[in-house]
């Protein structure tokens, strides 16, 4: 792969752009601005005008990204913590955006994802049908305990 190496000046141009574009997490723009061919020092910089000027901010990007994936894709905590792991965001933050989860939403997601889901399986064994709602919920990111609370005491009537 053939590519230029830009300016600083240049650089922080594009990435201000980059970042106004969509809430942005360290790592990726570090990533991004590695990308442009750039120095240790001028991408370490960049970022730290980036956050001064506002257009970089972990907290924010944080709370963003985790209550768009519980309210756009359904997921879980778990998925969404291990995710943020994933961009080294910091604990302080991973706790912010859990925040951002209101617990009776996440309840009534949870609820709806497993009968929406459970019309889907017509097995006969119960068995069989729980088991597989299950593993769609864990791996959807939901504590086991949780999802299993949910089966266990019966779909239809829950909230």
């Amino acid at each position: 792969m053939i590519f230029r190496k830009l300016q600083p000046e240049v650089a922080w141009k594009k990435i201000q752009k980059y970042c106004a574009w969509q809430e942005r997490c360290h790592k990726e723009v570090r990533e991004k601005l590695y990308g442009f061919g750039l120095a240790t020092p001028d991408v370490e910089e960049l970022i730290t005008k980036l956050i001064q000027s506002g257009f970089l901010n972990e907290e924010r990007f944080s709370r963003s990204y985790a209550g768009g994936k519980f309210r756009t894709k359904k997921w879980g905590r778990i998925r969404i913590v291990r995710e943020l792991e994933m961009r080294d965001i910091s604990e302080y933050c991973i706790r912010k955006a859990m925040e951002e989860i209101d617990e009776s939403d996440y309840q009534k997601t949870l609820h709806n994802l497993l009968n929406k889901k459970s019309r889907e399986y017509n097995d006969d064994d119960e068995f069989s049908r729980n088991g597989k709602l299950a593993r769609f919920a864990i791996s959807k990111g939901y504590e086991p305990n949780l999802v299993w609370e949910l089966i266990k005491n019966g779909l239809e009537n829950q909230p």
